[in-house]
């Protein structure tokens, strides 16, 4: 077995791109789901229409690239607000219902070939990144020490992407240390009782939609720019799930449970995907195939998940005080 290889890949996927789009996604859902108790499971989508908002900008309306940053920003407040107006007023499963389905449609219609001249249909749209490498400080070539190397583009991209995760997680610890922060906090444990002393639980639940929408689409604009592409099945449900089992991994309404999370699960992906792909190909495992790897990989990854939900629910550094919200 080629442990040089297993490990390298290991090493690099704990600070990789993967781990930076995820990381976006679980702040965002952080900021729903762990400070104010919001159980949004349309993360994929405020992704989908930050990075498409960029692509069909640049790709499409031949606009610069800053605009097209510009217009997935925009675009996900508005899908924040036409997500929130209707379903913040409901709570708990319902909540989840609705949005899981507003990301379905989202997706469907990014797919859709009636918009495949706008969205490119199920194959996506391509080439509006070459503004954003245009920016690039690195000169071409590989950067690093031994088989610890990366591209000028992806060092590129993975710097950008770990400062927006720096930046993201300095504003939620900021935003939670003030009464904002706070009143999130108590619409999470009794919205009622926020409500009795005269507080706009409406107008907060929306604030914080929309500051973990964007947020978590940021998300987005790491994945089209690192594969100078995207797809509306990128997008689908799985990715809002994994966002939210990287934030339970790391530990609810904490700062850097999403960042710690991210990596974890990622190595954990990583990892064991390589020890099985070279053990099948060394012959360890004559029962498996390296088509079966894949699926293994995650029914694996998920046991152990099961086992820390089971033993320490409230993740690896949070608190169970913090995942009991107020559901009635």
């Amino acid at each position: 077995m080629d442990w040089i290889t297993i490990i390298s890949t290991t090493v690099k996927s704990a600070i990789g791109v993967e781990t930076v789009l995820y990381a976006l996604a679980a702040i965002g859902i952080n900021i729903h789901f762990g400070y104010t108790g919001l159980l949004n499971f349309g993360q994929a989508a405020f992704m989908g229409v930050a990075g498409y908002g960029l692509a069909v900008t640049v790709t499409v309306l031949n606009l610069p690239f800053w605009i097209g940053i510009a217009v997935g920003l925009i675009a996900a407040v508005l899908l924040a607000l036409l997500l929130g107006a209707p379903t913040l007023r409901l709570r708990a499963d319902y909540l989840a219902i609705v949005t899981i389905a507003a990301a379905e449609i989202v997706r469907l219609v990014f797919r859709s070939v009636k918009f495949k001249e706008v969205f490119g249909g199920s194959d996506g749209q391509r080439g509006f990144s070459d503004g954003f490498y245009a920016l690039n400080p690195f000169p071409e070539g590989e950067y690093g020490i031994g088989w610890f190397t990366f591209s000028h583009r992806l060092l590129w991209i993975m710097l950008v992407g770990w400062v927006l995760v720096a930046i993201s997680c300095g504003i939620v610890y900021l935003l939670m240390r003030s009464p904002w922060g706070r009143v999130l906090k108590a619409i999470r444990e009794d919205e009622d009782a926020v409500r009795s002393l005269g507080k706009n639980v409406f107008s907060y639940k929306m604030q914080s939609l929309i500051l973990g929408g964007v947020i978590g689409s940021l998300g987005g604009f790491v994945y089209g720019l690192a594969y100078a592409s995207v797809q509306p099945d990128v997008f689908g449900t799985e990715t809002t799930f994994f966002a939210y089992t990287i934030v339970i991994l790391g530990g609810a309404a904490r700062v850097l449970g999403p960042v710690v999370g991210s990596m974890i699960f990622w190595v954990l992906l990583v990892l064991v995907n390589g020890v099985l792909s070279e053990a099948v190909q060394a012959g360890y495992i004559p029962f498996m195939t390296s088509i079966q790897v894949g699926p293994v990989r995650y029914i694996l990854v998920g046991l152990g998940l099961i086992l820390l939900l089971i033993f320490r629910p409230q993740g690896i550094f949070g608190d169970k005080r913090e995942i009991a919200f107020d559901v009635r």
